[in-house]
C-alpha cells in the first residue's frame, strides 16, 4: 500500500473516531431518532392492527412486522440529518476550514464526518429489531436477513448523510440543514413506509410509485415478512449504496465549488 493510501486511511480513521465519539458523548443528538420511530410503531400497531385484513395487504403475522421497515428508515433519516447538522456546525465554528488547510484528503474529511452516521444507522437497525422482538416481531429471513438489513441501514445513513452534507457545505448553516428535515419527513410519508402501495390509489399512489424511499423500505420489508431471497438482499443494500455514490459525488463537487469561490 502506498504512503498516500496509508495516510488517507489514517485520516479517515481519525476523523471517523471523532464523528462516532461525538454521537456517544451527546445523547441528546441520538435519543430522538430512537424514541420517535418506536412511538410511531406503537401508535401504528395499535391503530392499524386490523389493517392486515384489507384486500391487497401483504401477508403478515401482525402489523408490527409490516411496520418495522418504515421505522428503521425513519430512524436512520433522523440520525443522518443529525450528522449533516454536525458538519454544518464544524463549518460555522471554523473547524472545517482548519481541516481544509491541513494536508488532508477531501474525501477523508467527508467520509470521516459521515462515519458516525453510518455506524449509527447500522446500530439503529439492530436496536429497533431487538427492542421489538419481545412484542412479537419476527424476521422471516432469519439472521442473514437481519445482517443484510443492518448493512442496508448503514448505506441508507451514508446516502442520506451525503446528500444532506452537500447542503451543509453549500450553506454552511446548521439551521438550514435542520430546516430541511420536514421535507424529508414529507417524502417519507409519501412512500410505502407506513402503508403498502397495493392498497393506495390516486395521486398518493402515483407519488409513492416514483418515490425512491418506497423501494428502499420495501427491500427492508421483504426481509422482514418474507423468506430470504437474493432479490430482497440486493434491493436492501444496492439501492442505498447507489444513492450513496451519487450523494458523495454531489458533496465533493459542492466542496470543490466552495473552495473555488473562497
Amino acid at each position: 500500500m502506498s504512503t498516500i493510501a496509508l495516510r488517507r486511511r489514517d485520516q479517515i480513521g481519525a476523523l471517523s473516531s471523532r464523528s462516532i465519539l461525538s454521537l456517544v458523548r451527546q445523547p441528546s443528538l441520538v435519543v430522538p431518532s430512537l424514541i420517535f420511530p418506536l412511538f410511531f410503531v406503537a401508535l401504528g400497531t395499535s391503530a392499524f392492527a386490523r389493517a392486515i385484513n384489507i384486500p391487497g395487504f401483504p401477508e403478515v403475522d401482525s402489523f408490527l412486522d409490516f411496520a418495522l421497515a418504515g421505522s428503521v428508515v425513519q430512524g436512520v433519516l433522523f440520525g443522518s440529518v443529525t450528522s449533516a447538522t454536525a458538519l454544518a456546525t464544524d463549518i460555522e465554528t471554523g473547524f472545517f476550514d482548519r481541516l481544509l488547510v491541513a494536508p488532508s484528503s477531501r474525501t477523508a474529511i467527508l467520509v470521516g464526518r459521515l462515519a458516525g452516521a453510518m455506524v449509527y444507522g447500522l446500530a439503529q437497525t439492530l436496536f429497533f429489531t431487538l427492542v421489538l422482538f419481545p412484542f412479537g416481531l419476527s424476521i422471516q429471513s432469519g439472521v442473514i436477513g437481519l445482517i443484510a438489513m443492518m448493512i442496508g441501514g448503514l448505506f441508507t445513513a451514508l446516502a442520506v448523510g451525503a446528500l444532506m452534507s452537500a447542503m451543509a457545505i453549500k450553506t454552511g448553516s446548521s439551521e438550514a440543514v435542520q430546516g430541511s428535515f420536514p421535507l424529508i419527513f414529507i417524502l417519507l410519508f409519501f412512500s410505502s413506509a407506513f402503508f403498502p402501495r397495493q392498497t393506495m390509489d390516486g395521486v398518493y399512489r402515483r407519488i409513492a410509485d416514483i418515490n425512491p424511499l418506497s423501494y428502499l423500505v420495501e427491500g427492508f420489508r421483504s426481509l422482514t415478512i418474507d423468506q430470504l431471497t437474493l432479490t430482497a438482499v440486493l434491493q436492501t443494500i444496492l439501492i442505498p449504496a447507489a444513492i450513496s455514490i451519487i450523494g458523495i459525488g454531489i458533496s465533493l463537487r459542492t466542496l470543490r465549488n466552495r473552495l473555488a469561490a473562497s
